[in-house]
């Protein structure tokens, strides 16, 4: 029984969108989860920055190593890499900063809510981005 759950657990592993929905998921919950902690003490608009830039840095880990298996080697090819995976997902967080804008500010939708709302358009916007643009085997 152990072994067919472990036979089947590496099934799942080896499919790339299953592995980036779980550590998309991850990813999102740093988001959140630091979005969260941080609005307790400042302005929403400063903690959803920070926010973001905090889940960037983990997505670039688990996504590099994971999720895309990454075959940069050398400090060039990593830094090649780290510029393109940051200068994908800078679009994604503009995306991410006005769409909450325009939830919380616009449409009057609770900042958590309009938060979460928008993290689906940046989930796929960010797997296309790594797939097609930085991690291209």
């Amino acid at each position: 029984m152990v072994k067919k759950i472990k036979d089947y657990i590496k099934k799942l592993y080896r499919n790339n969108i299953l592995r980036y929905i779980f550590f998309g998921g991850l990813t999102t919950l740093v988001n959140l989860v630091s979005y969260t902690i941080l609005r307790a003490f400042i302005d929403y608009n400063l903690a959803n920055f920070i926010s973001i830039v905090l889940a960037i840095l983990f997505a670039y880990l688990v996504n590099s190593k994971f999720v895309f298996n990454s075959k940069a080697r050398t400090i060039n090819q990593r830094v090649s890499e780290f510029i393109k995976f940051i200068t994908a997902r800078l679009s994604t967080m503009v995306i991410e900063i006005v769409g909450v804008f325009v939830f919380v500010d616009i449409l009057g939708i609770h900042d958590l809510i309009g938060k979460f709302i928008i993290q689906f358009i940046v989930i796929v916007l960010n797997y296309i981005f790594s797939k097609l643009l930085v991690f291209r085997n």
